[in-house]
């Protein structure tokens, strides 16, 4: 695992595009896993700065998110199918058949959690992934808990997940309790995995993924053990280290 730490998030995300900028350039046909949240977004501006600037072609790329919430409307502005088109795809020239993400409206969620394992196998796997942590270190929104969950899978929401998304909202009735989530197994089978963590509020959970033991309790923790993990930290959440 590498850590490597910048003064600001902007850079964060600069260095996390320069990475996923460089798997583009080698294989345009990558398959990217992509995240939600505040952490990704100087990622995604610096993405479409370089496409718009004719660095990166997206034409051949397929992308998988991590996470969606479930009965939540696609079209609801804190839904993350609405997330991903205004903060990446809308501004890139990646094909609308080549962007998955989970269906959380599916009538039979576990038959989707299913289907969405069987298309990333199809696709060859992702060739890296995209995460951000959250205050409780989960990853994509696999919760704190006594396991490790392998595939694709459904989620109960804990409060302070609820809690921290709580600012997306109308107010905290509003936000989901469940969603549906990848599992460990199946971020940990990325090739590579770019983990972004920024703000002091981070700062508890980067230092339990990398200096506590590798423990469900902390969900990131287990990618200490991925054969090519990157985290790229800003100062305020390495302040702990």
């Amino acid at each position: 695992m590498q850590v490597h730490l910048y003064d600001t998030a902007e850079q964060v995300g600069q260095a996390a595009a320069i990475l996923i900028g460089a798997q583009l350039l080698e294989k345009p046909s990558s398959v990217l896993g992509l995240a939600t949240g505040s952490s990704p977004i100087p990622t995604y501006r610096e993405l479409i700065r370089l496409h718009r600037a004719g660095v990166l072609d997206f034409s051949s790329a397929i992308t998988f998110n991590l996470d969606e919430y479930c009965r939540i409307s696609e079209e609801h502005p804190c839904s993350y199918h609405r997330f991903m088109k205004d903060e990446l795809f809308d501004h890139i020239n990646l094909k609308p058949e080549n962007a998955h993400m989970p269906d959380g409206n599916a009538a039979d969620l576990s038959a989707e959690c299913a289907r969405y394992d069987r298309a990333i196998a199809r696709a060859g796997g992702i060739d890296l992934q995209l995460l951000g942590i959250g205050r409780n270190g989960h990853i994509g929104f696999n919760e704190p808990s006594d396991q490790f969950v392998y595939g694709c899978h459904v989620v109960r929401l804990t409060q302070s997940t609820i809690e921290a998304n709580r600012r997306f909202f109308d107010s905290e009735a509003d936000v989901p309790r469940e969603a549906v989530s990848l599992g460990i197994g199946s971020i940990m089978n990325a090739r590579r995995v770019l983990l972004v963590a920024t703000g002091a509020d981070k700062a508890e959970a980067v230092r339990k993924a990398i200096c506590e033991d590798i423990d469900p309790d902390t969900q990131a923790s287990i990618l200490r053990t991925h054969p090519s993990a990157v985290f790229l930290l800003d100062r305020a959440a390495a302040a702990r280290l």
